[in-house]
């Protein structure tokens, strides 16, 4: 290819783009694990440079121009990978340039010093101490939500889903998850009454310390595919993978009262994580080998967390390590495959999103849905944001909150100005249902497998089935050629039953 083409130099471009993107996330990783306090005022100002530059670099007037050319004159005789990644090239074009410079680097500024704030407001359940700067986020939000949506011809709420979830839309969801909402209280009653037919399944005698929690982590982390050497795992305050596909960063938090909480929420990471490292290698600076939108990315955490790793079968696997990791015997009790099974997947409403069960999960994003579409039209006032959210988990979930802390201040989300986020974790839950589904059908050997240990032959299916393909098709398009059908919400629903009524599975 001639470099000197409108594609090529496009090419060129966002590549330093993407290595820009990567190069705030590292610091990103950097602020939520081992920055001390005092660096905050210099990560807000080195974060706002980078995403100036990255702004700069990605809506300099001749990127349009670049982009028109190729669109003409090359695009005909692009293969599909590089016309994919010219179009996932203009999407992110059309995004960047709706902003102005000040806009992007003011949101950038604003989040950094909301987050810092928000942590000490959380640890002091202390909501007003972190109102006024969740304010000027939501000011700059709702600036950068106009801006887009005229640009995008969309409204607010889906110019800023749709950075998330390319292609969604606030009127397909709302309806989605009024059904669900509606159905889940049924589910959930017939979940309950199911589990307390069941014999106790009381947590084996803790404590649990941090260390030996770590080191079983490590070890299953490996078992299901993670290679340390592009990896590692670290704690912060609220779980998550970053990093880079050649350098993913996961973390999460210890309780030494209960070690299947850090557990699962490391295998949901590493799920993540192999998304990540499974992304088309040969097109990983551009736009077309980066992740196929968060549901997708939810997906593929949830399938290996929930799908797989709560699964009966992989815990006949994982019992005997589990007890070997806290110096029990596999016999000793509480620490049988059963009692293990029934203890991950037991239902209880609670108040905290990222400890939820699967079948009360969705009532958590639900909330935040409703709520977050509310605050960014203006139909609920910040200040009413902390009785809102007891109003709505009573509703939803009959759970009483007794405080900020776990209430409107127990996820980052919204203070790191990430608004649109949140529906992709149950569109998540949905796609990952089908998935795994399909996955068995198409290798009939898999919970054997996992009984075994072996996760290659599903992450084997994984790769080729969605990690491999990037961007180089839709989400949809995804779905459809690897289940056979668009996202189906009956698949979960009958996941649950299957697992939580049936008691099977």
């Amino acid at each position: 290819m001639d470099a000197q083409t409108p594609y090529a130099r496009l090419k060129t471009r966002f590549a330093r783009l993407t290595h820009l993107e990567d190069a705030a996330g590292m610091l990103h990783w950097d602020l939520s694990t081992v920055m001390p306090e005092g660096g905050a005022e210099a990560r807000a100002a080195q974060l706002a440079t980078l995403k100036t530059v990255s702004h700069d670099l990605l809506t300099a007037p001749e990127v349009g121009d670049l982009l028109d050319a190729a669109d003409a004159d090359e695009a005909p005789a692009l293969d599909g990978w590089d016309r994919a990644n010219l179009s996932a090239m203009r999407r992110q074009w059309r995004h960047a340039t709706a902003l102005s410079t000040a806009l992007v680097e003011a949101h950038s500024r604003a989040c950094s010093a909301c987050e810092m704030a928000w942590r000490g407001a959380r640890a002091a359940d202390d909501f007003a101490a972190v109102r006024d700067r969740l304010a000027t986020v939501l000011d700059l939000t709702r600036e950068i939500a106009a801006a887009k949506a005229e640009a995008l011809g969309r409204s607010p709420y889906d110019a800023l889903l749709d950075e998330y979830e390319p292609g969604g839309s606030e009127a397909e969801i709302a309806p989605l998850f009024d059904d669900l909402a509606a159905e889940l209280p049924a589910i959930l009653d017939d979940a309950l009454a199911a589990q307390a037919a069941d014999p106790a399944s009381a947590l084996p005698p803790g404590p649990f310390p941090a260390d030996k929690q770590r080191a079983l982590a490590r070890r299953l982390m490996e078992r299901i595919g993670f290679d340390f050497r592009h990896g590692r795992l670290d704690e912060s305050l609220h779980p998550f993978c970053g990093g880079v596909p050649d350098d993913v960063r996961l973390t999460t938090r210890y309780d030494e009262a209960d070690f299947t909480s850090a557990l699962m929420g490391v295998l949901h990471e590493t799920g993540h994580a192999l998304y990540e490292r499974g992304l088309p290698a040969a097109w990983r600076d551009q736009p077309v080998g980066r992740a196929l939108g968060m549901s997708v990315h939810e997906s593929q955490s949830l399938l290996m967390e929930m799908q797989a790793c709560r699964s009966r079968a992989f815990l006949t696997f994982a019992a005997p390590l589990m007890a070997e990791a806290f110096g029990a015997r596999p016999g000793d009790p509480g620490w049988d495959a059963e009692t293990l099974y029934r203890r991950n997947t037991r239902v209880e409403p609670g108040l905290i999103r990222v400890d939820a069960d699967e079948v009360t999960y969705p009532a958590h994003v639900i909330l935040r849905f409703r709520l977050e579409r509310a605050l960014l039209s203006g139909d609920l006032a910040l200040d009413d944001l902390p009785g809102a959210w007891r109003d709505g988990m009573r509703d939803l979930l009959g759970v009483t909150v007794p405080d900020d802390r776990t209430g409107c201040l127990q996820d980052i989300h919204w203070y790191d100005g990430a608004i649109g986020y949140f529906p992709t974790y149950t569109l998540g839950a949905m796609t990952a249902a089908q998935l795994f589904a399909a996955a068995v059908a198409a290798v009939p050997s898999i919970p054997d497998d996992l009984a075994r240990g072996d996760f290659a032959p599903l992450l084997g299916w994984l790769r080729t089935q969605v990690h491999g393909l990037g961007q180089s098709v839709t989400a949809r398009e995804m779905l459809e050629r690897a289940t056979g059908r668009p996202l189906d919400a009956a698949v979960f629903t009958a996941h649950l039953r299957r697992r939580y009524v049936e008691r099977v599975g």
